[in-house]
């Protein structure tokens, strides 16, 4: 079992930088797929960007794609989230979530959806003023 908790959040005007982090404890994350939602106010949870540890796979939302960077690092057992040019839209609350699996070959179309996670952070705010 992985115990996952995220940092970084904050206040940043538009067009601002914030890395989030998001560290994991109880295990290694070496074979999992970790993957950052957001929900903004009076919005349902959405994924924004997964990367599987495995062979270093990214995937981003289009609404964030070109603007935010995933990445881990395997010797900290983190995985982050750049977030550039920061819009006010991107407000919300950012949570890491996890799921250990060694056959990645549907994450491609799966990686979005909240049920594959069993393991989630606690979150942390960003907001973002205009």
């Amino acid at each position: 079992q992985v115990q996952l908790v995220e940092s970084g959040g904050g206040l940043v005007q538009a067009g601002g930088s914030l890395r989030l982090s998001c560290a994991a404890s109880g295990s290694y994350i070496d074979d999992y797929v970790l993957t950052w939602f957001r929900q903004r106010p009076g919005k349902r949870r959405e994924a924004v960007s997964s990367i599987t540890a495995t062979d270093g796979s990214t995937y981003y939302d289009g609404s964030v794609l070109g603007r935010f960077s995933i990445s881990v690092d395997a010797a900290k057992n983190t995985v982050y989230l750049q977030m550039n040019s920061l819009k006010p839209k991107d407000s919300a609350v950012y949570y890491c979530a996890a799921d250990r699996r060694e056959d990645i070959s549907d994450i491609p179309k799966m990686w979005h959806y909240e049920l594959l996670y069993d393991y989630w952070g606690q979150g942390t705010q960003v907001t973002v003023s205009s």
